[in-house]
Order: structure tokens, then sequence, then C-alpha cells
């Protein structure tokens, strides 16, 4: 009977059994200082020490790297967060309700260095209704920001709400923050932040603190409202 040949043993196979099988180098211990292999930085041959020494002192660079990274998004976001405490300090302060919008905006531009920043309120009660924030606000502008259900962050397309700033020519990049209350549908303002950078709001940016922003401001403006 004629004997059927050996499959050959894959690399896979020779793999699994030395991580299954620690005391082979142990019973094999002159393979480890025959072992040559091609280095990494060039065509020289280097010993299974020198290349996992090269090996471990990448991974111990690119956790450093990754490291340096977390640390930095960390001050970013604790500073962000003392700017936004600032702010919240400031709408609190506010005792007139007719003043909000105005130090609103004025302590955003402050805190966050945002060029262009306006805000329109609709729906308030009659004795704000005669103010420039409750004016301005089309039907299209409210239906469009109910729409939202987070901020729109991007390049000016034109808007309507766009005119609403000082320069909308120099609106190169903006942020639309609806303004509601609580999980309800309909939106009752709108906040535009607007830059002449056009990567400063960029659609695909983090709107975590926008939508804090948002938050806020629509718990201060509710006051507002009837």
């Amino acid at each position: 009977m004629k004997q059927e040949p050996m499959a050959p043993i894959t690399e896979e196979e020779i793999a699994n059994y030395l991580a299954n099988t620690p005391d082979f180098f142990e019973r094999h211990a002159n393979l480890l200082a025959a072992v040559q292999l091609s280095s990494p930085h060039g065509h020289r041959a280097v010993s299974l020490q020198e290349r996992q020494a090269v090996l471990l002192r990448e991974k111990i660079r690119a956790l450093e790297l990754k490291a340096a990274d977390m640390i930095r998004h960390g001050t970013e976001n604790s500073a962000i967060a003392d700017k936004l405490q600032r702010w919240t300090r400031e709408l609190l302060r506010t005792r007139e309700a007719r003043d909000l919008p105005a130090v609103a905006t004025r302590a955003i531009a402050t805190q966050f260095l945002v060029p262009q920043v306006a805000i329109k309120v609709w729906g308030v009660s009659p004795e704000h209704a005669h103010e420039p924030f409750a004016q301005g606000a089309s039907d299209d502008v409210v239906a469009l920001v109910s729409s939202l259900t987070r901020p729109y962050c991007g390049a000016n397309p034109g808007l309507e709400a766009v005119q609403w700033l000082d320069d909308p020519a120099a609106a190169a990049s903006i942020a639309l923050i609806p303004l509601r209350e609580g999980a309800g549908p309909q939106a009752f303002g709108l906040l535009v932040l607007a830059s002449g950078d056009a990567q400063r709001f960029v659609s695909d940016m983090g709107t975590d603190f926008l939508e804090r922003i948002g938050e806020f401001a629509s718990a201060a403006l509710s006051r507002l409202r009837p």
C-alpha cells in the first residue's frame, strides 16, 4: 500500500508550537545565538536578541507617543472646560433676562476667541418681543433649526442665519447650535459661531462642548420665554 506523502509543516504550525512550548529554547539554547535576522534599519544581519531589542524600543516609542497625545488632548479638554465654566458663570451672574443674549454672545467671543457670534430667540414673552434678538428669524430658519439634532459645523453654505453676523462675508466656517428646552423637538433659538479660518469649524470635529454650550444657553435663555 502506497503511503501518502506528509503535508509540509506550515509557518503557523511552527509559530503555534513555539508559542506553546516555552522550554524549547531552553533545550536548544544554541539556536538563540545562531539565529540571524535582517535588520529593519538596513541590510545587515542581527541576532535574535538585538532584533527583539529593536522591536521593544519601537513599541515603547509608540506607547510614549500615544501617552503624549492623550496628555495633550487632556490638557486641551481641561482648558476648554475651564472656559466653559467661566462662560456659564457669566450667565448665572446676569440678573436681567433681556441682557442674557448679549452676555452669552460676548462671553463666547471672549472666552473661546470666536471672531463672530450671533443669537436669535423666538417665541419670547411679550415684554421681550421688541428686542433685536427676538426679531429677524424667518419661518425657514425656525424650521431648519428644529431639524438639527446636533450642532452643525462646516463651511458657510450661505444660510440666512449667517446674515445675522456683523460681517457675513468673513465667515469661512460656522457652527450652528440649536437652542431647545430639554429633549423637545422644537427649537426656540439659534446660536451662530463663525470664523474666518475655514478649519475652525469642520464637519468631522467633535461637538461635545458645543452641545454643552447649547444646553447651558438654552437653560439660561428659557427665562425669555412665557
